[in-house]
């Protein structure tokens, strides 16, 4: 009789490819999928009944900010395990933990991942052998922010272009990090420290993708009434870069871009069939990022998520904390700087639009480290599966699995993981497709979602019975390579 390490019986497998669901026993010897079918003449050290429930590959997170957070064991990372995530991808929107040392606390956004006692990476080798030495309870893939490169070879003076020196700076730390184990490039160029960076800068920082294969990856310059063409400086990238390209939270911000997810998306679909090309969104018409005060807008209401001097606000609408320091929402947001907030910035029907659309991978864009943070931290995945799968009918359970899975894995380029077959990564997830839900909300953010039974990373359980495990089974995982 075969034996392996774990069997699950009668499962209802949703594969992750968006094929039709089936029922199967699904059978995990050490890290690997050994075998799915009727595997009646085969035992196990363990063994489930998975009657009910469905069993898909493990979610890949194709958007967090989790550089800090998998350096930081199990309970941190509890967050996503309780969502079936296994693989989350770090290093978005132009901000990574490496490979930039700080003696001081970084610009914002650079310091949602922490004041200067955590940039302690001086290259992504340092960053990567410590993963290799502690590793993370989830799988890690890795990409170096455009704003983290530039803080370091322009010594902090970011409010101009980059002379060809420190784009060649760039360019060859970007080189090496990838040569290291990175998967590719990030940008972020709505923000102050990379929005005096021209296209020209970008591109050739971006250069080293060429030749490494890796993504480039982009929170757009604009997403409001500029966003047509900020994609089209994103694929004029990834053009000149020789790069695949993923635009970042794919959106249309405020009320005036309202509806305009009927051109973007028609032209992206364009361009994919020119050149490599994807987007992440998110389940929800509120973003999150750190608080800009000339920024903010009277149509736009905006919740605190954190604040350096006034932590006690965090939770708060800015109007409420406003009128009650009797200043102007402006004044009250310079006076809680440096701080972060959520900010109801879009429309219902482009959220859904986006989501639906073909090329669209599910990332949550959760901040981790935010005292009261935006409820996609902990509860993306199970409301695209619970809110819009089932409940709304916006596409079937298997496209929705396949957009958290098989899609993100292949755009990735992720061997072995995103899919259930013998011989791929027992990266899995068990869940009740009748009962699972996001039940974090805004004003209580970090409720579990319900619905999920139990998490696997690389064959060993990592979140069961409504908690993390000690597991510590993650791996860095590169582009490209198994």
């Amino acid at each position: 009789m075969t034996h392996h390490d774990l069997i699950l019986r009668r499962a209802t497998v949703i594969d992750g490819t968006g094929a039709p669901r089936y029922r199967a026993d699904v059978a995990v010897s050490g890290d690997r999928i050994a075998a799915i079918g009727d595997l009646g003449a085969h035992a196990a050290t363990r063994e489930i009944d998975a009657a009910g429930k469905v069993l898909a590959p493990g979610f890949i997170d194709a958007h967090t900010h989790d550089d800090r957070a998998v350096l930081c064991g199990p309970a941190c990372m509890a967050c996503k395990m309780s969502q079936g995530v296994t693989t989350v991808v770090v290093g978005n929107c132009g901000i990574s933990l490496s490979p930039t040392r700080m003696s001081r606390r970084p610009p914002p956004p650079l310091d949602l991942l922490g004041g200067e006692e955590w940039w302690t990476f001086d290259s992504f080798g340092a960053y990567a052998g410590k993963l290799r030495a502690d590793p993370a309870p989830v799988n890690t893939v890795a990409l170096i922010g455009h704003m983290s490169l530039r803080v370091e070879a322009m010594g902090g003076d970011t409010q101009r272009p980059a002379t060809d020196a420190e784009a060649e700076r760039m360019r060859a730390r970007l080189a090496e990090a990838l040569a290291e184990g990175a998967s590719g490039f990030s940008t972020g160029l709505y923000y102050p420290p990379n929005i005096l960076a021209p296209t020209e800068e970008v591109i050739a920082v971006a250069d080293a993708l060429r030749a490494a294969g890796g993504l480039y990856v982009t929170h757009m310059r604009d997403e409001g009434d500029g966003v047509l063409t900020s994609i089209e400086e994103t694929l004029r990238i990834g053009r000149e870069s020789g790069s695949g390209v993923v635009i970042s939270h794919h959106k249309c911000t405020m009320p005036e871009n309202f509806g305009r997810s009927a051109e973007t998306l028609p032209r992206i679909a364009a361009a994919a069939r020119e050149q490599r090309v994807a987007f992440d969104v998110y389940p929800y018409a509120a973003g999150s990022t750190v608080l800009i005060p000339d920024r903010l807008r009277a149509d736009v209401p905006v919740r605190l998520t954190w604040s350096v001097p006034h932590p006690e606000q965090a939770g708060r609408m800015l109007d409420d904390i406003a009128r009650d320091w009797k200043l102007t929402p402006r004044e009250a947001a310079e006076r809680l700087l440096p701080a972060g907030a959520i900010f109801f910035q879009m429309d219902e029907a482009d959220v859904r639009r986006i989501l639906a659309d073909p090329l669209a991978m599910i990332g949550s864009d959760g901040l981790p480290h935010d005292a009261r943070p935006h409820p996609r931290l902990w509860g993306t995945f199970p409301r695209v599966l619970g809110h819009y799968a089932r409940d709304l009918g916006l596409f079937s359970l298997e496209a929705a699995v396949r957009k958290m899975t098989g899609q993100t894995a292949a755009v990735f380029g992720l061997i072995d993981r995103g899919v259930i077959r013998a011989g791929a990564f027992a990266d899995l997830v068990l869940f009740d497709p009748d009962q699972v839900r996001d039940a974090a909300t805004y004003d209580a953010p970090t409720l579990p979602a319900e619905g999920i039974a139990e998490t696997w990373v690389n064959g060993q359980s990592a979140f069961a019975a409504g908690a993390a495990t000690p597991a510590r089974a993650g791996r860095l995982v590169t582009r490209g390579r198994g």
